[in-house]
C-alpha cells in the first residue's frame, strides 16, 4: 500500500513499512499460537468434555473462519493499524464504533496477561528450578498461581522492551519463533501419531467409566474458543506490511486455517497417544504428561522448551497487536493522553508509550491475582468473552450495512460476493452463541476454589459491565466524533 493510499484515510505514514507477507501471517499465527494455547487448556478441555471435547474444535474453527472471511474483506478495504477498531468505526457512528476498539483493547490486555502465565504450564515441567514459589506447580494451586504471576511478569518485561525496540526486532524474533513453532507442531503430530496406542475413533466416545454430557462438552469449548482468536493481528500490522491490501486478507485467513487445522491434529493425536484416558493424568497435567510419556523425559523436556519459546513469541505478538491498537485509537484522539500515546519514536519507528502502558496494565492484572487458584480459568474465560464481543461489534454492523446495500463489492479486492449476507449472518449468530456459552456462570471455570460467591460466578459479565461503564465515561469526556465518522 503506497503512502498516498494511507493519506486517503486521513493519516500519514509514520510506522515503518518493512514487513513481508510471511511476517504478517506470523503476527496472526503467533497470537493464536497452537503450542501455547493448546498446552494451556488441553487439561481443562479434557476435564470437562473427555475425548468428546475434540468436536468443539471443528465447530469453533468453522465459526471463526466465518468471522475471518468478513475480516478479510475489511482488511482489503481498510488496511490500517488497529484492525477491529478501524473497521468498526467505518461501519458504526459514534460510541458504538469506538466501543469495539475499547473492548478489543481491554480484551487484548487480558489476553496478554493470560498468555504470559502460560509459562507456568511449561517451564516447571522442563526444570523444577523454575518453580520459584512453593512446591506445587499446578496453576490451580495457590503456589502455582503465584509462580505463574512471577514468571508472567518477567516475560512481560521482556516483551515490552522488545516492542519498544522496533518492529524489525519484533518481526525477527517472531519469524524465528513461528518457524520453530511450525516445526514443533509437525514433529509433535508426527511423533504422537507414530506412538499412538488407539485409533482416531477415540474422539467418538466418552472415556471408559466417564460421562461428560452436553454441559461438559459445551464448557470444554472454552479451549478452542480461547485458542482460535487474535488472527486479526495479521491485519493490525497492515501499515507496516508491504502491499497490505493483498497481503493482509491472505494473512488473516492463513492464520485461522493453519492454526485451526494444526490444533485439531494435535488434539486428536494426543488423545490417540496418551498412555491412559482414565488415570487422571490427562485432566491434571494435560499435554506435558503426554509429551514426556511418549517422547521420554529428555526429548520431552527439549520439546517443552520449544513450547516455552512459542509462549514467549505468542506473548510478544499479542502485545504488538495491542500496541498498534492503542496507537490507532490515540491518533484519532480516542483515548486519554492521546498525544503521548500516538507519538512514534523517530529512532525505532515504534510507538513506545503504548508498549509501556500495555505491559504495565497486564502486569497489574496479574499482581491483583497473586495466589488466586482461579486466576487461570477466570482470565482465559473473560478474555474470550471480551474479544468475541469486540468481534461482534464488527460483524453485526457489517451485516446491517450489507442488508442496506452500503457494502458493495469493490473490483480487484477480496470479496465474498453474493455469499456475503449468509456467511456474515452465520458469523453473527456464531459470535452470540459463543459469548453466551463461555460467559455462562459455571463454578468449574470461575470459582475453582468453590467459595460459592455469586460475584465470582458472574465475573465475566461484571467485567464487561465495568468496561462498558468506564468506556462510556471516557467517551463522554473525549467525544472523538470527527475521527469516528463512518466512511460507508
Amino acid at each position: 500500500m503506497p503512502p498516498d493510499d494511507l493519506a486517503a484515510f486521513g493519516y500519514r505514514q509514520e510506522l515503518r513499512r518493512s514487513l513481508g507477507g510471511f511476517s504478517a501471517f506470523a503476527a496472526g499465527f503467533s497470537f493464536v499460537s497452537i503450542l501455547t494455547t493448546v498446552f494451556q487448556l488441553f487439561g481443562f478441555g479434557y476435564t470437562f468434555g473427555g475425548p468428546l471435547f475434540f468436536w468443539t474444535w471443528p465447530v469453533v474453527l468453522g465459526g471463526q473462519l466465518l468471522v475471518a472471511l468478513t475480516f478479510a474483506e475489511l482488511a482489503a478495504r481498510f488496511p490500517l493499524a488497529g484492525s477491529v477498531y478501524q473497521w468498526a468505526k467505518q461501519l458504526s457512528k459514534g460510541f458504538l464504533g469506538w466501543l469495539a476498539g475499547w473492548m478489543m483493547l481491554i480484551g487484548c490486555i487480558v489476553a496478554l496477561a493470560a498468555a504470559a502465565i502460560a509459562l507456568q504450564v511449561v517451564l516447571p515441567s522442563v526444570w523444577d528450578g523454575f518453580q520459584l514459589v512453593g512446591g506445587d506447580p499446578s496453576v490451580t494451586s495457590p503456589s502455582g498461581a503465584a509462580n505463574a504471576v512471577l514468571l508472567g511478569t518477567l516475560l512481560l518485561v521482556f516483551t515490552t522492551l522488545v516492542n519498544a525496540g522496533g518492529v524489525r526486532l519484533m518481526a525477527r524474533i517472531n519469524d524465528v519463533g513461528v518457524a520453530a513453532e511450525l516445526l514443533g507442531v509437525v514433529v509433535l503430530i508426527s511423533g504422537l501419531g507414530l506412538f499412538a496406542v488407539r485409533g482416531p475413533q477415540v474422539v467418538a466416545h466418552d472415556a471408559p467409566g466417564t460421562s461428560a454430557g452436553i454441559g461438559g462438552v459445551l464448557a470444554s469449548a472454552l479451549m478452542a474458543a480461547y485458542v482460535l482468536y487474535g488472527f486479526d493481528t495479521a491485519a493490525s500490522v497492515a501499515e507496516e506490511t508491504k502491499d497490505a491490501r493483498k497481503a493482509a486478507p491472505r494473512a488473516v485467513l492463513r492464520a485461522v486455517l493453519v492454526s485451526g487445522i494444526g490444533g485439531l491434529a494435535v488434539v486428536v493425536t494426543a488423545l490417540m497417544a496418551a498412555p491412559s484416558l482414565t488415570d487422571g493424568q490427562l485432566a491434571g497435567h494435560g499435554l506435558p504428561y503426554v509429551i514426556t510419556a511418549v517422547f521420554g523425559d529428555t526429548l520431552g523436556r527439549v520439546f517443552l522448551a520449544d513450547v516455552a519459546v512459542a509462549v514467549v513469541v505468542c506473548t510478544l505478538t499479542i502485545q504488538t497487536g495491542t500496541v498498534r491498537l492503542i496507537f490507532a485509537m490515540a491518533r484519532d484522539g480516542a483515548l486519554p493522553a492521546s498525544a503521548r500515546l500516538s507519538s512514534v519514536n523517530p529512532k525505532t519507528g515504534t510507538p513506545v508509550a503504548p508498549a509501556l502502558v500495555s505491559g504495565v496494565l497486564a502486569i497489574a492484572l496479574l499482581l491483583l491475582n497473586v495466589g488466586n487458584p482461579t486466576l487461570f480459568s477466570t482470565i482465559t474465560g473473560t478474555s474470550v468473552v471480551v474479544v468475541y464481543l469486540a468481534y461482534l461489534l464488527v460483524t453485526g454492523p457489517l451485516l446491517v450495512a450489507r442488508l442496506r446495500g452500503r457494502f458493495p463489492a469493490e473490483p480487484g479486492r477480496f470479496s465474498l460476493g453474493r455469499w456475503g449476507v449468509p456467511l456474515n449472518g452465520a458469523a453473527v449468530l456464531y459470535g452470540i452463541a459463543m459469548i453466551v456459552n463461555i460467559a455462562w456462570p459455571r463454578a468449574e471455570i470461575y470459582d475453582v476454589a468453590g467459595s460459592g460467591a455469586p460475584w465470582m460466578l458472574l465475573f465475566p459479565l461484571e467485567f464487561v459491565g465495568g468496561a462498558l461503564v468506564i468506556g462510556w465515561l471516557c467517551w463522554l469526556r473525549l467525544r472523538p466524533a470527527p475521527a469516528l465518522e463512518p466512511a460507508i
